[in-house]
Order: structure tokens, then sequence, then C-alpha cells
């Protein structure tokens, strides 16, 4: 089963659209409104977090024996992390990955933005 995972931060005092954010940032657009993210800080939390247990395939790609895999795709100013086979475990890793540079989590698959 796959899962996607998507973050991005908005400016102070901006909130638009979730899905029409989700759905631009997806087809690699940029969105007024959102910060710059630091892309290679977050992909570097990424790489601590996973580095013992889990092999980079490749730039995008991390796999575990036993636990699934992931890929991220990013721009300027979206972090998407796409899970297969994984557990909620391993994917509340990612997430507070993101949470940990103010990005809360968006969930296409629910309709609903985690920001508290």
């Amino acid at each position: 089963m796959s899962y996607d995972l998507d973050f991005w931060k908005y400016k102070d005092g901006i909130c638009l659209d979730h899905q029409d954010v989700y759905e631009r940032l997806s087809n690699g657009e940029e969105v007024d409104g959102l910060e710059t993210l630091p892309i290679p800080e977050m992909l570097g939390a990424v790489e601590r977090e996973f580095s013992t247990d889990w092999m980079h395939d490749d730039e995008e790609t991390w796999e575990s024996d036993d636990r699934g895999c992931f890929q991220t795709f990013t721009t300027a100013q979206f972090f998407r992390v796409d899970c297969y086979g994984m557990e909620d475990g391993d994917m509340n890793r990612l997430i507070n990955v993101a949470l940990s540079f103010g990005c809360p989590l968006y969930d296409p698959q629910a309709g609903k933005r985690y920001d508290g």
C-alpha cells in the first residue's frame, strides 16, 4: 500500500486552500504565500534519522529489508515523501523531521492538514 506525506510552510498570516496548494505543488508550481524550504537541511535530517537502519538506494529512494521503502520529491516550497509498505512508526519519523522545520503534515488521502 502506498501513502504520501506532504509538507509546506505558509508565510505568517497566510492560509490557502490546502488541496489546491497540494495539487499545485505536486505539479511543480510555485505558490504565492508559501515559504522557501531549507530542502538540503531537510534531506540531511532524513539521512540522519534513517541512515542506521535503512539503505539509501539513490538520491531520492530509501529501502528497508522488512519495513518498506520511501521516495522523496522536493521543490523549493514542497517536501513530499511517497511511502510504500511502511509502518506507521516510520512514517511518524518522517513527519517529525518535517515538523522540526515548521512544516506540518498535509494528508491528501484524508484531505486534512495537521497544523495544530
